[in-house]
């Protein structure tokens, strides 16, 4: 953190008997309004909208042109004064518009529609942890029975697709 603005996020801090201290404290209120719970219109955009509406923000893609370059990867949005710009950091997330899936910016790139946790809890209960080993498919046994067989196949099958068992 240096002495005029935020560590995180680069935020503009007010000085002792400073002058005009209303604008250091839009100026702030304006890039927070970027970095709380964005929700962007599109990701990974990299040319200004010709007609953006005021409040509409975007993250900047990485080959950034016109009034956006400079700023690939940061998030844009476009206020009264014209465009804002913030730098994500590690962890940063929102929500995109267009696709409605959430966003995050982890290890220096935005993702898109990914969720990481160790395990989804509903109701107080785990209902999915981490991926346990595989299991084999159904053979052999004293009685052949197909009709089981191939709903037990159809069942692992399915429990493979979606990841809640190795393959």
């Amino acid at each position: 953190m240096t002495d005029d603005t935020t560590a995180r996020f680069g935020l503009p801090l007010l000085a002792a008997g400073q002058a005009g201290k209303e604008l250091t404290h839009n100026e702030a209120l304006a890039r927070l309004e970027l970095l709380v719970q964005p929700a962007v219109v599109a990701l990974g955009v990299n040319l200004p909208p010709e007609v953006p509406r005021i409040g509409e923000c975007w993250v900047v893609g990485t080959d950034p042109g016109g009034a956006w370059a400079g700023h690939a990867n940061a998030l844009a949005g476009w206020t009264a004064g014209g465009w804002r710009f913030a730098a994500p950091v590690e962890g940063l997330g929102g929500w995109c518009v267009s696709s409605a899936k959430p966003i995050a910016y982890h290890n220096g790139l935005w993702q898109e529609g990914d969720v990481s946790c160790a395990r989804v809890v509903i109701g107080g209960q785990p209902v999915v942890g981490s991926r346990a080993a595989a299991i084999a498919d159904p053979a052999g046994g004293g009685v052949v029975d197909d009709a089981a067989r191939t709903t037990l196949a159809a069942i692992l099958s399915a429990m493979r697709q979606h990841g809640l068992i190795a393959r």
